[in-house]
């Protein structure tokens, strides 16, 4: 059993230090025309100032299309004040979708003639200045058809934020291929053509998780994913609600596909048992395996975080690693825990609303007061 153990443990080393080996160091990026950032945005969005300076300070020309519920006086004061480079686009208030999806919808159907290159970002990140063109990058060279970054959480002081990102950087630190990846739709750029040929706005219509249903999508038509792992784009993440955040994650997991979410749990699963057979059983030997195995993951990511995040971002990001240093068990069944809570209900609290979703249809809605 120790030597099952030295070698499950080895192997998580080594995925993170495969990732920190293609993180690329060169960074090419493409700043072709007709590029559109899409953005989503609720009615109480106070502007993003922190998010619109660095949107501006981006190394690749785009125009900002913004989607609003209808009733964004901010989103309207950006636009005045930007003229021509912000759009808006008013959704309304969906019926039998996520308000999001919805959203996106109808900045789809407001597309011009002259947007080529289709780039989806969230409201809450701290995107570096080169995302928008190491996106468009292998849009543009021909080397895939949707293109992905990833989030790396930013917690707040707090033990419980600091677990939440811990079990994230699992996520975002695994080794990524392109039959194994499913895009993100905080940082996540597909071309026009690409987007007609999947008919993106039939494929998102009903849904309630973007990322899923561009994935599924794509999976089904057979197109190129890539993810560019020098994109782990640094989002805040408050204590208030981080357990939830993270259970929610999941369940757009398992409503949308219970086989991803079984592999995902078995493979966490497999890991927290074997922990608990370390403290119980394993003795001092498996106790230093799993964690010198873990400091060592520690000190990898510690060297992606500070290759790819801004410099004024890396301490917040940095406090998740205690966890995996002091208490890396702790990790592994916070993570168990969050996916078997996720599998408890079909109901997902989101952005104002409640919504119940089978199969990734949304089959009820209840805005929350």
């Amino acid at each position: 059993m120790l030597w099952i153990w030295a070698l499950l443990q080895a192997l998580t080393l080594m995925g993170v230090a495969l990732y920190l080996r293609h993180v690329p160091t060169d960074r090419k990026i493409e700043a072709p025309d007709g590029a559109v950032a899409i953005l989503s945005v609720r009615d109480d969005w106070d502007g993003g100032p922190v998010l619109i300076a660095r949107l501006k300070a981006q190394s690749a020309a785009f125009r900002l299309l913004i989607a609003t519920s209808g009733a964004c006086p901010a989103a309207d004061a950006l636009a005045a004040r930007e003229g021509g480079w912000v759009q808006i686009v008013a959704a309304g208030i969906a019926q039998d979708e996520g308000q999001k999806v919805h959203k996106l919808r109808a900045a789809l159907r407001a597309l011009r003639p002259e947007d080529r290159w289709l780039l989806f970002i969230d409201a809450d990140i701290d995107p570096p200045t080169r995302l928008v063109g190491r996106l468009l990058f292998p849009l543009v060279r021909d080397k895939a058809d949707i293109v992905t970054g990833y989030r790396l959480l930013l917690p707040e002081r707090n033990m419980v934020a600091a677990l939440v990102g811990a079990v994230e950087m699992q996520l975002a630190t695994l080794p990524r291929s392109a039959n194994a990846t499913m895009p993100w739709g905080g940082a996540m750029a597909i071309s026009r053509a690409v987007a007609d040929r999947l008919d993106l706005d039939s494929a998102l219509a009903g849904r309630l998780s973007d990322d899923m249903a561009v994935g599924l999508a794509g999976w089904r038509a057979k197109l190129r994913l890539r993810p560019v792992r020098d994109l782990l784009v640094a989002s805040p993440l408050q204590a208030s609600g981080a357990l939830a955040f993270g259970v929610r994650q999941y369940r757009h997991v398992i409503t949308n596909s219970a086989g991803m979410w079984r592999l995902a749990t078995a493979l966490v699963a497999v890991q927290s048992a074997f922990w608990l057979w370390a403290l119980l059983y394993g003795g001092w030997p498996a106790v230093m395996i799993g964690y010198g195995a873990a400091a060592g993951r520690a000190l990898v990511r510690a060297r992606i975080i500070a290759d790819i995040l801004e410099p004024e971002q890396v301490q917040a990001a940095r406090r998740s690693l205690w966890w995996d240093i002091l208490a890396p068990f702790a990790v592994c069944w916070t993570h168990l825990g969050m996916q078997l809570a996720a599998a408890c209900s079909d109901r997902i609290r989101w952005g104002g609303f409640d919504y119940w979703v089978k199969q990734g249809a949304v089959v009820r809605i209840e805005k929350l007061r």
